[in-house]
């Protein structure tokens, strides 16, 4: 479920290998500063990178709707998708050692909202495979 995982998502018309790719690009205020992090080779360097850019300034105001709509696309692909499911209705943390208490928690601390985005994400897929059920078996008034 990593961000770091290869999959390919598309951010501003600019291909990224990982969402962690496009993320850190996404902190960029040009579309040529964003098009640099298709050129590193590994999501660690994109993220070393992402923390020395000079910030947009609406990043605070926009990084969650960012990130949820990079993993929106990352689990749109049906193996994905299947590998988020499989985390059936566990409490999914963004554990880590680093002190990153927005993304996840440290220390039992944090705001944990990648966890929270990635369960968001999860129901959402579990409300489709349920309507296409639904649609499948004859129901009405399924939307």
């Amino acid at each position: 479920l990593s961000n770091f995982y290869p999959s390919e998502v598309e951010y501003k018309g600019i291909k990224f290998p990982t969402v962690e790719h496009a993320f850190q690009a996404a902190k960029c205020k040009t579309k040529e500063e964003m098009q640099k992090f298709t050129e590193y080779d590994t999501p660690g360097k994109a993220k070393r990178a992402g923390r020395k850019v000079d910030l947009r300034n609406d990043w605070e105001d926009v990084k969650l709707n960012i990130m949820d709509e990079l993993l929106k696309q990352k689990f749109s692909n049906p193996a994905m998708a299947e590998k988020l499911l499989e985390t059936k209705n566990e409490f999914l943390v963004e554990g880590n050692n680093w002190n990153d208490t927005f993304w996840g928690v440290c220390d039992r601390k944090g705001e944990n909202h990648l966890g929270v985005i990635l369960m968001k994400l999860r129901s959402e897929l579990l409300i489709g495979i349920a309507n296409e059920y639904m649609i499948e078996s004859g129901w009405s008034n399924v939307t």
